[in-house]
Formats: C-alpha cells, structure tokens, sequence
C-alpha cells in the first residue's frame, strides 16, 4: 500500500491552533508536514522543476521531506515573514524579494492541493474595503462606512450619524514601550479629527446600536454561530468578560455566507456580526485566517474535527 498523501501546515513555530489540528490529523494517521516560511534557508530549502509534466520537486525540512506533488492540502495559517538578517539592507531585500515570489510562489501552485485557505486568496480577503464591498454584494447588512484621508470628509462623516467609531484598516505589530499592542477600536466625535488625519487613510463607520455580538465560523460546507454577550465594544478586548451562546443563523445569512467566500474562493472564514437591538445581523469582517479553536473549548463544537475533514478531504 502507498504511503497517504500529506497535509501541509505553513505557520508559524508557536501557534495552538495549528498544534491542535495536528494532532487530530496525527489521530486519524494522516502525515503531517509542518513548515515556518521563515525558517528559509536556514532549516528549510526548496526544489521545484517545470517541465511537461508539471510542477515537480520537493521541500526539505529538518525531519520531514514533502513531495510537491502529493500533497493533499495545505493549512496556511500565520507564517513569519522572510529574514536575512545576515546580509546587507539592499542584499536583503534582493533575498526576500526572491524568496517571496520563488518560495511563496512554489506554494501557491501546489499541483492538485486543497487550499484552506490560498495564500493569494487570503491576501484580497483581508483588504477591507473589498472584504465590505463584497459583503453588501452577498446581501449582508453592513452600517455605513467612509475611508478616506481627509479630516473635512471624516467630521462630516460623524456629523451625519449618530454615532461613530473609529477601526485599523489593518493592524500590523505596534509597540509601546517595547511591547506588542493593537489599535483599538474606539468611539470617535468631530472635535477628535484634526489635521493629522490626512497623514494616511483611516475606516469610520456608524455604530450598530447593539445587544451582542455573533462570531460566524464557515469551515468547507459547515457553518458554527456562536453568539457572544458582553458590555464591551470591542469584545476582543477582555475574553474573561464574554458568554457564549450557540444559535442559529436568521434566514438569508447562510446563502450570503457562501455567497462571500465563493466571492474570494474561500474555504475558511471567520465572520463577525453585531446583533442590532431588532435582531438584524450586521456584517462587521470576515478574518480569512481567524481563530476559532477558544470557541470549541468554550462551547464543545467539533470545529477542529470539521478542518481535519476538510485538509484529510475526507467526503
């Protein structure tokens, strides 16, 4: 009997998630081959051919060799960036230039893979106006949103709504004195923009008046709705201050759920909505690379034997 094909987990060295997949994969005796993009070169290397045939070659890990052609899925989760910090700040860009579009592109053209999701396909999810374009084309409601640059636009903006709040466009890694941090979200009025609005783009957008949250988990055809309670804004700003509830999602909103991944031919997404104070669903996001295993740990969903279904492609 051959050896089973195996999945690929690209992420980073310290992910629970990831290791939690893993093992249940490890369960069922599917071959795990797990890789950090950015352990390339030191402990990772690449042979990749084009010929008639194909894509054909191999990853090389410290314990695992993967033949580019046999593997069944891929779970790309958080990978770290490239690094070489070994070399000049010009060579170093010339490497991970090279690296990103040769590696990277080696991995986004796995002959015969399950994606979950596609790299490509994650990077034009998470670009948020897309990401709320795409949702009121599937039907969603989604409250009014301006982006801009300009402190003129963004006082008129508030003005004309209730109330407004202020969000990242993106959050990348923020320091405060030397520690990781995020931009918040946060209520904003007109007196708060000044000029340096227009030193870069910002997201406002009206506040949903409402009376809880709802985290929406869509793995492959399978979809987990768990509504979340609490006082807060932002309910990722204090775990220890949420309930958690299962429900049902209100008619039309699975059939613009798949309408939206379809959109960005996705096969994860990590959906949050705000419940309005009439029980309408308000599409906030969809994080393409969410987390959900807190969830199932909470609530006992069987989210993590869904993805093992899926990266096994079990029917």
């Amino acid at each position: 009997m051959s050896n089973p094909r195996p999945v690929l987990v690209v992420t980073s060295l310290h992910d629970p998630t990831a290791d939690v997949v893993i093992r249940e994969l490890h369960d069922r005796d599917v071959p795990v081959v797990r890789l950090d993009s950015g352990d390339f070169p030191a402990s990772l290397s690449v042979e990749a051919e084009i010929n008639e045939h194909g894509l054909q070659g191999c990853l090389t890990t410290p314990s695992r060799n993967a033949d580019l052609a046999d593997i069944r899925s891929l779970y790309y989760r958080r990978p770290t960036g490239f690094a070489f910090p070994h070399l000049s700040e010009q060579d170093a860009r010339f490497a991970t230039a090279q690296a990103r579009y040769g590696l990277g592109g080696v991995l986004a053209s796995l002959p015969g893979c399950l994606y979950v999701n596609h790299p490509h396909r994650i990077g034009d999810a998470e670009f948020k106006p897309a990401g709320l374009t795409t949702a009121v084309d599937a039907g969603f409601l989604v409250p009014p949103t301006l982006i801009t640059s300009s402190p003129d636009a963004a006082r008129e903006f508030i003005k004309a709504h209730s109330s407004v709040i202020y969000k990242p466009i993106w959050n990348p890694v923020y320091l405060v004195d030397g520690v990781s941090s995020v931009v918040k979200v946060a209520e904003v009025s007109a007196d708060d923009i000044d000029d340096d609005v227009a030193g870069t783009v910002h997201l406002f957008q009206e506040r949903v008046p409402k009376v809880a949250d709802v985290r929406v988990t869509v793995i492959g055809g399978e979809v987990f709705c768990v509504r979340i309670d609490s006082d807060l804004l932002d309910w990722r700003t204090d775990y220890s201050r949420l309930a958690y509830t299962l429900v049902e999602a209100p008619p039309g909103i699975r059939p613009a759920l798949h309408r939206y991944m379809n959109r960005f031919k996705l096969v994860f997404g990590a959906f949050d909505f705000a419940v309005g104070e009439d029980g309408r669903w308000w599409f906030l996001e969809c994080n393409p690379s969410g987390q959900w295993h807190w969830l199932e740990d909470e609530t006992g969903l069987p989210m993590c034997a869904a993805l093992a279904d899926l990266l096994e492609r079990k029917p």
